[in-house]
């Protein structure tokens, strides 16, 4: 007669992580895949350090520089706008279009994390990048002579958070709705007309008038303006901010709307 069997020892799965701490992972492979990324530093952080010494050196601001101040309060906003769009719009749509090309954003779907907790840690990421650019240009800002009211430093804060969320819904609309090689090519495109002429480095103010207004309309353009009226003034008119809001809504209802995960 042979020995009973011992009983096998059962071990409870482990519970997962509270999602929270998901969200907080999945922020940080994200920052830290961009910041590891050569092309992605190139445009989010020495392409506009660039610009910001460029604009601060030469005269190409001097018509639009208001009375009692310098080239570099009206090109810090200009360039901290550009970081918004290299971000949250050129840098997201771009990364996330290649993640849907190679099934990253279904498989990551389907896991504890789920599909909020990803986008989530995508917003979580441009957030922390965007402190960085902040940083790094308000240094070399200051090398270059800004010294903005501390007033006008914590209400720039909601103003690019704003602007960081329209970009990003628009980012994801297009990173969502074609494929990765035309999300490349058009996020680039649009990068350098915004930035060349949709009232991010330059006012509005330097195009006709008609094209003026109508730049206005662009969330580049609100966002330029509610930026350096923040800095020059102290806080931004209403129009721009509305403008920011209605492309950040309509931007994420699309996005809700027309993202495929695959």
């Amino acid at each position: 007669m042979t020995a009973p069997a011992q009983p096998t020892a059962v071990h409870p799965r482990p519970a997962p992580a509270p999602l929270a701490r998901r969200v907080a992972a999945q922020a940080r492979h994200e920052t830290r895949a961009v910041l590891r990324n050569g092309e992605q530093l190139l445009l989010l952080l020495i392409l506009p350090l660039m610009a910001l010494v460029a604009l601060t050196l030469t005269d190409l601001l001097d018509d639009h520089v208001p009375e009692g101040a310098s080239r570099v309060d009206v090109a810090v906003p200009g360039v901290l706008a550009l970081c918004v769009l290299s971000n949250a719009f050129s840098g997201q749509g771009i990364q996330t279009g290649f993640d849907r090309r190679y099934g990253v954003l279904r498989f990551l779907s389907t896991t504890p994390l789920g599909r909020s907790g990803l986008i989530a840690g995508k917003l979580l990421a441009i957030v922390a990048v965007l402190v960085v650019q902040y940083v790094l240009v308000a240094g070399l800002g200051a090398a270059l002579g800004w010294r903005p009211d501390a007033a006008a430093v914590l209400v720039s804060v909601p103003v690019l958070l704003l602007g960081a969320a329209a970009f990003t819904g628009l980012g994801l609309l297009l990173a969502g709705t074609v494929r990765a090689e035309a999300t490349l090519a058009v996020t680039n495109l649009v990068w350098v007309l915004l930035a060349a002429v949709g009232g991010t480095l330059f006012p509005s103010t330097t195009l006709p008038g008609g094209l003026a207004r109508l730049v206005d309309l662009l969330p580049s353009g609100a966002l330029g303006t509610a930026l350096r009226e923040t800095f020059l003034t102290g806080t931004p008119a209403l129009l721009p901010v509305l403008v920011l809001l209605a492309w950040t809504a309509a931007a994420w209802a699309g996005a809700v709307r027309w993202f495929r995960w695959s």
